[in-house]
């Protein structure tokens, strides 16, 4: 185990320095010259000034040492400093943004397990019938959905037309901290985020429900007088739960991108809508500290999801 998790890190890192030279070749390739992020237009500036600032950001560098220059001070925590915040220091402005996204993502991820499982068994148990084709049309519908549009509809619907929830933030301004209004502010974009994913776990659960349900042991444990909700969840479900598990673990990834677009609509103060803002205003250092501590998530759920398999069928060892 402990020489897998090795290898597995080892991966990992070279994964993350290769989206770092993504990302940071990406970057200099955008139009316009990045210098002019730096600039503020109220402030005159002449040629020489700009040749002086050009030269004490990096940029007359060629491009890889410029890129060896960033990776020696990240790999020290030094980011840089971020420049839609007037040179505030990076790493502590993105780590402030954290606490707030794992929450929304978590809390999605965890509404989506939670009916997802629950949906796909019933679908599974109940197959043919209403039941069945009626959950089976919503995954349709959930996973045909973008995150963008659920979340625009149900911000006019829940929170402008019948206001049962507010249409934004984190907390109400000016009020003192309470968990019911952070729940209340946190339970529309968690549903929202939750409605791609959920529906794409009933659809596996309820197939690889289906496949072990058809397994040999699972007719004789029928046949000895097992009783079917006893044969449901102890022999079926958590054999059927191991693709399932890959699902949750690769859904990470994509509800990064789903909080991109939920943080925007909801004002959300995430990662997200730091990292929308920081495209916007070209902020280069905000962008690359972000990215890097996102795939740095993502890898290391992806080595948690594999772990998790041999958790949860003995048969599989992690070597």
């Amino acid at each position: 185990m402990l020489q897998y998790v090795l290898r597995r890190t080892v991966v990992g890192l070279l994964m993350l320095l290769a989206l770092t030279v993504l990302i940071f070749t990406l970057l200099r390739l955008t139009p316009g010259d990045p210098i002019d992020a730096y600039i503020n237009p109220s402030v005159p500036m002449s040629a020489a000034d700009l040749v002086a600032l050009r030269t004490r950001l990096g940029l007359d560098q060629p491009l890889p040492v410029q890129y060896f220059a960033w990776l020696g001070a990240a790999v020290t925590g030094d980011f840089g400093y971020s420049i839609q915040r007037g040179g505030e220091p990076v790493l502590p402005l993105v780590l402030g943004r954290i606490g707030p996204t794992i929450l929304l993502m978590f809390s999605g991820l965890a509404i989506s397990v939670a009916v997802g499982i629950a949906a796909g068994i019933l679908a599974a148990v109940r197959r043919n019938q209403l039941a069945d084709l009626s959950l089976s049309t919503a995954a349709f519908v959930g996973i045909s959905s973008p995150a963008f549009l659920t979340a625009l509809l149900g911000l006019y619907v829940f929170a402008v037309v019948l206001r049962w929830v507010p249409a934004g933030g984190m907390l109400t301004p000016g009020a003192p901290f309470s968990v019911g209004d952070l729940l209340a502010h946190l339970i529309l974009p968690a549903a929202l985020l939750s409605i791609g994913h959920g529906a794409l776990i009933m659809r596996y659960m309820r197939s690889s429900l289906l496949e072990v349900l058809s397994q040999d042991y699972v007719r004789t444990a029928r046949a000895k007088g097992v009783r079917e909700f006893w044969v449901i969840v102890k022999h079926a479900v958590r054999n059927a739960l191991l693709p399932v598990i890959t699902v949750i673990g690769s859904t990470i990834g994509i509800a990064i991108g789903g909080a991109i677009f939920i943080e925007s609509v909801f004002d959300w103060p995430g990662m997200g809508l730091l990292m929308i803002n920081a495209v916007v205003r070209r902020d280069y250092p905000v962008i690359m500290c972000a990215t890097l501590l996102t795939g740095a998530c993502v890898i290391l759920v992806n080595l948690l999801t594999d772990i998790a398999y041999a958790a949860v069928d003995p048969r599989i060892k992690v070597a």
